[in-house]
């Protein structure tokens, strides 16, 4: 049975990134993956310390960051995973804190600054392929993401991955509901119609992207 690792980097666990996730993990299950799911602000941790024990020859961490704290274990079943889901909301143009600290520790011991001299490029540390699937969630609509370069600010998270884990690919959510009533926040920027409207007609559209995202990362055969 492939295992999968699924990781909530939103403060909220049951609003637009865990409702896609979830959506995600029943897509994982639907072909008959085991899949966790973990809600990373539940967790204290930090980002990278640049300790580099990760990097020193003769290393035993075997792409586990070396710091002793609540998501080393986590981390653990990341490297053997079948396949991995991450997802966050964007605060000011970039994802959570929590989802970096956690890219940063997971990505940093599986990096390598060994030249591969067959294929070019940095060496990859895991000696097979896991695909990731990065989800993104937004209150920026579709049409405003290329000129305030939300593209290129999202796709790097999904770039690295991409080149550490060897497969990765990315779900973009635009346009969410930030609340569920808008009368109770000062809030004059959004139109609440709109809003809902999108909910109701976009959002299910992006729950059905989300499934067939998680099952077709498991079915996927390197």
């Amino acid at each position: 049975m492939k295992k999968v690792v699924i990781l909530n980097g939103s403060p909220r666990k049951n609003f637009n990134t865990a409702m896609l996730l979830k959506e995600a993990q029943r897509g994982a299950e639907s072909v008959g993956a085991e899949a966790e799911y973990f809600n990373l602000y539940d967790y204290k941790f930090k980002g990278c310390l640049s300790c580099f024990s990760c990097q020193r020859k003769g290393s035993t961490t075997h792409g586990v960051c070396a710091i002793k704290d609540d998501i080393q274990p986590i981390l653990e079943k990341c490297v053997v995973a079948d396949a991995i889901i991450l997802g966050s909301p964007v605060y000011f143009s970039y994802p959570s804190g929590v989802f970096r600290c956690f890219l940063e520790r997971l990505l940093f011991a599986n990096h390598t600054y060994m030249v591969d001299k067959e294929k070019g490029g940095l060496k990859r540390r895991l000696d097979r392929i896991i695909p990731t699937g990065v989800i993104f969630t937004m209150n920026c609509p579709e049409e405003l993401v290329g000129r305030i370069h939300y593209d290129i600010l999202m796709g790097e998270s999904v770039k690295n991955m991409e080149h550490i884990m060897g497969y990765a690919e990315g779900l973009y959510s635009y346009d969410t509901l930030q609340f569920n009533d808008y009368s109770k926040y000062n809030c004059d920027l959004f139109d609440p119609a709109h809003k809902k409207e999108m909910r109701e007609k976009q959002f299910p559209k992006d729950m059905e992207r989300a499934f067939e995202l998680g099952k077709r990362l498991v079915e996927m055969k390197f």
